[in-house]
């Protein structure tokens, strides 16, 4: 869908599409809760979001419902002029690093996966850095 239709400001841009995305988790797609194309205007250099929400063994109703519990991705905003050097620099670098950590978690022991986790790429200077929280 085009930004326009999706109200995005005409200087701004999303790197990425649904269908990079499905591409490369294949398989891994169904563990993907949700996938938001945001539309703020500045996410601090962030274009690329993973998180994985896990359950949470509270009692007394206050863990998470177990429909929330898996992966949840976000696309943020670019530069427009800047789309084309994102677009490859996620596709070839970050894409990947994003599947291989969905494989792994879907293979992770239960202590991964009863923590919360989120992951960030971000661009700067046309290169791509990425954190881990969690």
């Amino acid at each position: 869908m085009s930004a326009r239709n999706r109200r995005l400001p005409r200087h701004r841009a999303w790197p990425l599409t649904t269908t990079d995305i499905q591409q490369c988790l294949g398989s891994h797609m169904g563990q993907v809760k949700e996938l938001k194309f945001l539309t703020g205007a500045d996410s601090g250099g962030i274009a690329l979001g993973a998180a994985w929400v896990a359950p949470s063994p509270r009692n007394y109703g206050r863990g998470v419902h177990p429909d929330m519990v898996g992966f949840f991705i976000d696309v943020h905003p670019v530069g427009a002029t800047e789309r084309a050097t994102a677009r490859a620099v996620l596709r070839s670098e970050a894409l990947p690093q994003l599947r291989a950590w969905v494989a792994a978690a879907v293979t992770a022991d239960e202590t991964w996966r009863l923590t919360p986790h989120q992951r960030y790429w971000r661009i700067s200077a046309g290169g791509l850095t990425r954190h881990d929280d969690g």
